[in-house]
């Protein structure tokens, strides 16, 4: 039998331990969990830096993970340890991450909140594939709060219209009201506050009224669903909207101490439970759901699913299609010109395509391609003039829904550098990236450019285009009837990288 597999998350509240042993179908089976509290979030939320007597009880729990995954014949270098928001947002993440490997041996991974929004994604979408699909096309909120962030995915007829890791949870909202002097009002009202704030942008990725289903996760609202609400699914529950609430008010009138007596749950988790269920409640208000499907689920399952068990080539299209659907929902909400995205998109693929069997890029790389090709004038929202500047920063400081931090940054430098004179070996900011990455960009950029060349007017007026390589030249044939002059001066403008990066001259017939 193969060696289990184990994650450990380091969160806001505590330190959680999962391992699993993988079945031959795909599935996988529970071996072994432990999760122990320890308030990173509370120092990082109050001071910026996880403090000396954390760090030390840190250490302290995962050296006793480390001994007990031995039980189970698993290395440290074998492990995959993810952090979340407070080591994310702390002043001091290298010198706490460099103890724990000294100390553990354990390399510590921080992720980001779009990397974590995806990895909640697909252990929301394994847990809720058992049931019925009759609804998959909903419109739908997938909501988990945690205790410095609350993590939230908007879909709009299936396909993601947005991303978005809000800085709103249970410990940074008991550090902000400094509880327990705070009333219940004044959680509500600080809640009410936030999703006021950002009610605007969520509306502007999807019209909250329209939702009809609202995916939970999360002990708080698990923990309400047991009660009163029923079990549809393996550890899938449903409950109405009016049994959740009635659950948040009754828990209003409990002590801390009673709850722990009641729910038996540790006493960390009950002094928060409140805090916790009113941020669910609240989003919920935002819709016209008449009920809450609640999932019994993790980030660290998503590890398991995106590290461990390979996708099927269905499964991997479908995520992409979610990420290339939150960038069209990113041009949406720009204003951006869908025929000539569109166009530049088909094109620029058709183009790599070509080129695959020397490019020496894999899928990964063509659906980054595809994004940038969507968004590169997406900076004329803000001024026609120099907008690739403008795309580069809106793509830079913009949620991408499956595309990490460093996927990002590599799109919106494609972005940059897809017209004008200058040109990515000349800009010093590009000359101090690894090769690797230096080449992703001009490799993807040199496409980008002949693409755009050949919409110049944003007409689209070359059409069935026959792309086809011979010896040195590479060749587009376009049965269009237009007069090409214009297309044909702006790929003399724009080729000289691509024959730079690929020994291409370009002939445009």
């Amino acid at each position: 039998m193969a060696t289990p597999e184990a994650v450990i998350e380091i969160g806001s509240i505590g330190i959680r331990l999962l391992v699993v042993q993988i079945k031959t179908n795909g599935s996988w089976e529970v071996l072994d969990y432990s999760e122990l509290p320890v308030a990173l979030g509370r120092d990082v939320f109050t001071t910026g830096s996880i403090s000396r007597a954390n760090l030390i009880l840190s250490l302290q729990i995962l050296s006793r993970f480390k001994e007990q995954l031995a039980g189970w014949g698993i290395l440290p270098e074998q492990t995959l340890v993810i952090a979340t928001s407070a080591l994310r947002e702390a002043k001091n993440p290298d010198p706490i991450t460099d103890r724990i490997f000294v100390k553990t041996g354990f390399k510590v991974k921080i992720i980001d909140g779009v990397e974590e929004n995806r990895l909640m994604y697909l252990a929301v979408m394994n847990k809720i594939k058992t049931l019925s699909k009759k609804n998959v096309d909903d419109d739908a909120i997938i909501l988990e709060a945690g205790g410095g962030s609350t993590e939230m995915m908007l879909i709009k007829e299936g396909k993601m219209a947005g991303a978005h890791s809000l800085k709103i949870g249970t410990i940074r909202i008991e550090q902000n009201l400094n509880l327990p002097a705070a009333t219940a009002d004044d959680v509500r009202r600080y809640i009410y506050q936030f999703i006021l704030n950002t009610k605007g942008s969520l509306n502007e990725d999807l019209d909250m009224s329209t939702v009809k289903q609202f995916y939970s996760v999360g002990g708080e609202p698990r923990l309400a669903a047991i009660t009163y609400g029923k079990e549809i699914g393996d550890g899938i529950w449903e409950i109405s909207r009016k049994e959740y609430e009635k659950f948040v008010k009754e828990i209003q009138t409990y002590s801390t101490e009673e709850i722990v007596a009641k729910f038996k749950i540790e006493y960390n988790e009950a002094s928060s439970l409140y805090i916790g269920l009113s941020i669910y409640e609240m989003f919920v208000q935002l819709t016209k759901v008449d009920k809450i499907i609640v999932l019994d689920t993790n980030i660290r399952e998503g590890v398991i699913i995106s590290q461990i068990s390979k996708p099927s080539a269905e499964l991997q299209s479908e995520f992409y299609s979610q990420i290339t659907a939150s960038a069209i929902n990113l041009l949406r909400k720009y204003h951006g010109d869908f025929a000539h995205a569109f166009y530049v998109r088909d094109v620029s693929l058709k183009i790599f395509d070509t080129l695959k069997d020397e490019i020496g890029l894999d899928e990964r790389a063509r659906m980054l391609l595809e994004v940038a090709a969507i968004l590169h004038d997406i900076g004329m929202f803000i001024r026609l003039g120099d907008h690739q500047y403008h795309s580069q920063y809106i793509i830079s400081n913009s949620e991408i829904f499956g595309l990490s931090h460093f996927e990002n940054t590599i799109i919106a430098q494609i972005a940059k550098f897809h017209r004008g004179s200058t040109l990515p070996q000349d800009d010093e900011q590009f000359s101090i990236l690894p090769r690797s990455d230096r080449m992703i960009i001009l490799k993807l950029t040199a496409i980008l450019r002949i693409a755009d060349a050949l919409d110049r007017a944003h007409q689209q007026k070359l059409t069935d285009l026959l792309i086809s390589k011979q010896n040195d030249t590479l060749f587009i044939n376009t049965r269009s009837k237009h007069n090409i002059l214009l297309e044909n001066q702006a790929l003399i403008e724009k080729a000289n990288m691509f024959e730079y990066v690929y020994g291409y001259r370009i002939v445009l017939s």
